[in-house]
């Protein structure tokens, strides 16, 4: 159970590292959503993190990470939505994105998986239900094989 735990911390501050890393580019304000987002390669996860969360580390998985606050409180708080998405590539593909909600004390997650190959540009489409309110998110990165 500790070792549980001690990798809930790891990926909790990975979490919050790349939350804090984000820029303004990384932040979409979506009415009274805050959405935050990142999409990396796998393998910057380390591999009991991702053992953990049962995440493939590969040089061909990106990590998509989304975190949604609440802009009409005091502290922006995270909030728990329904979130699903799909992600295209230059010729057409399009790939379901499969998200895994992780609850970390007060932070909440989306996490899902998709794959690439080297130097291609993924465009994603993410849907984000909050209160039967639909909110869309879109934004695009290119990955590169380490």
């Amino acid at each position: 159970m500790n070792n549980v735990f001690n990798k809930l911390k790891w990926l909790c501050a990975l979490a919050l590292m790349l939350t804090a890393t984000v820029n303004a580019e990384n932040m979409k304000k979506l009415n009274d959503l805050n959405v935050h987002y990142i999409a990396i390669g796998s393998t910057f996860l380390t591999p009991e993190i991702a053992k953990a969360y049962g995440i493939e580390r590969s040089r061909y998985k990106g990590l998509v990470n989304i975190a949604v606050l609440d802009n009409t409180q005091d502290g922006n708080p995270a909030k728990t939505v329904n979130i699903n998405g799909k992600a295209r590539n230059d010729v057409g593909q399009i790939k379901s994105l499969d998200f895994m909600e992780v609850k970390e004390g007060d932070a909440v997650y989306y996490l899902a998986q998709v794959g690439y190959s080297n130097e291609e540009t993924i465009y994603f489409d993410i849907n984000i239900t909050d209160k039967g309110k639909q909110h869309n998110l879109t934004f695009s990165q290119k990955f590169y094989v380490d």
